[in-house]
């Protein structure tokens, strides 16, 4: 006979692990499956082995991206940021503020692994690794009313799940597998397969919190760059919809990379231009003396014999200016980075201005899922209940985590996704809601 249990989840990530701790310690039967044999291996290999868990500012819907960020509203305010910075501190896990609300732990990522997988431990989670997924099917109590076969609880099983190790029976089915970002560490489109089974509908998925790249050919007078970095403010040009971001621009050998370029990477669709201010006024209200941009260059000319490339160098990276003022110079030849300041005027300034803070670049393309730290798209949110992350289609079956259409920011929104998504099905699971 087939095993049976409560709740069934499928993926020891983030998600899955902790939907169902919470799932098991509220007194539920919970077998986890997944095909890797080590549970949690993306959060060890986050944040540089020491994982941005979590955001301070995590719970602000305009931080997240997909068909409808608003999705995210009662998850997110259902278990908000500081419940699971609680968990954290009742763990003895210490942790800093690194940069922008963003939490990580002080030594490191594997003590958040350990903290999941005791919790789920002190629910008797059973843990099913190393075993993959053969096949998913609705074995009654769906939307037909048929009977299913008898649940652990005595309520009627709805989801039977067939590995290598057996097959085994549940009332509620957890899709925790996560997105297709980062194949060596074994990530699958099995969540996608499973909703497709079951009428779903995907949001095409794409690459996400990904390094840009350009043509070969174009980029070549840009490689030598390789290794700057400097803040910009970056957006995607044109569109009004999408945010703008003031982060790190970092030049690579193949395009554009560092926190400003993975952020705008999420809403980033190919053919589509950048718009980078290479030298951003401090938004208002930041409390710096920074001179806007303009206004120092005009002050810097007057009665000064200094060169242009030495000046600009006082405020951005000097192997940047000078490759800039090169390039520069071949449509303004009066910018080169050896005339002297005295010599420019104000047409010369205003055209400098202008090309330092409205740099628009085409990538030809991401680097791909091997390099995306999340995957962008997924299970649409439209046909899933937004406080139980229960499909419409299918009563039982939850889609949690990354395999939906919500992204967050970088900086630790999307674990913190993980974590209220997860919350929500285990609550509903738990409370009887399916």
């Amino acid at each position: 006979m087939p095993d049976t249990c409560d709740a069934i989840v499928l993926g020891a990530g983030a998600a899955g692990m902790f939907c169902a701790g919470v799932a098991a310690r509220r007194g539920l039967r919970v077998l986890v499956i997944d095909h890797a044999s080590d549970p949690g291996e993306k959060i060890r290999i986050s944040g540089g082995g020491r994982c941005n868990f979590t955001n301070r500012d995590a719970d602000r819907l305009e931080r997240f991206a997909g068909a409808d960020p608003g999705f995210a509203r009662h998850a997110l305010r259902a278990y908000p940021p500081a419940a699971f910075i609680a968990l954290v501190r009742a763990h003895r896990i210490g942790f800093h503020e690194k940069h922008r609300g963003q939490l990580f732990c002080d030594d490191s990522a594997r003590r958040i692994v350990a903290m999941l997988r005791a919790e789920a431990d002190a629910g008797a989670v059973r843990w099913l690794t190393g075993c993959p997924v053969e096949a998913v099917e609705a074995v009654g109590g769906g939307a037909d009313g048929a009977d299913g076969a008898d649940g652990a609880d005595g309520g009627a099983a709805r989801f039977r799940v067939q590995t290598a190790a057996g097959s085994f029976l549940a009332r509620s089915l957890v899709v925790a597998t996560g997105g297709l970002s980062i194949p060596k560490i074994g990530a699958t489109d099995l969540g996608y397969r499973i909703a497709r089974q079951f009428g779903h509908r995907i949001v095409e998925t794409r690459p996400a919190l990904v390094p840009l790249v350009f043509d070969a050919g174009r980029w070549s007078a840009w490689a030598g760059l390789a290794g700057v970095a400097h803040p910009v403010r970056i957006a995607c040009a044109g569109d009004r919809g999408a945010p703008a971001f003031d982060e790190d621009l970092l030049f690579t050998h193949r395009g554009l990379s560092g926190p400003a370029v993975l952020q705008v990477s999420t809403y980033w669709r190919p053919g589509q231009a950048l718009s980078i201010d290479l030298d951003p006024a401090p938004p208002p209200g930041a409390g710096s003396q920074r001179e806007e941009l303009g206004a120092w260059l005009r002050r810097a000319r007057e009665g000064a014999r200094q060169q242009l490339g030495t000046l600009l160098a006082e405020r951005l990276p000097r192997r940047l200016v000078m490759h800039w003022l090169d390039m520069l110079a071949t449509t303004h030849p009066r910018l080169g980075a050896q005339v002297r300041m005295a010599e420019l005027g104000n047409r010369d300034l205003q055209a400098l201005v202008t090309a330092l803070r409205a740099w628009t670049v085409v990538p030809s393309g991401s680097e791909g899922y091997r390099k995306a730290e999340v995957t962008a798209g997924g299970v649409a949110t439209l046909e899933l209940d937004d406080r139980s992350l229960m499909s419409r289609r299918q009563p039982g079956l939850h889609f949690i985590g990354e395999v939906v259409d919500i992204t967050g920011w970088l900086g630790g929104y999307n674990f913190q996704w993980a974590w209220s998504s997860g919350h929500a099905a285990a609550m509903a699971i738990a409370e009887g809601g399916c």
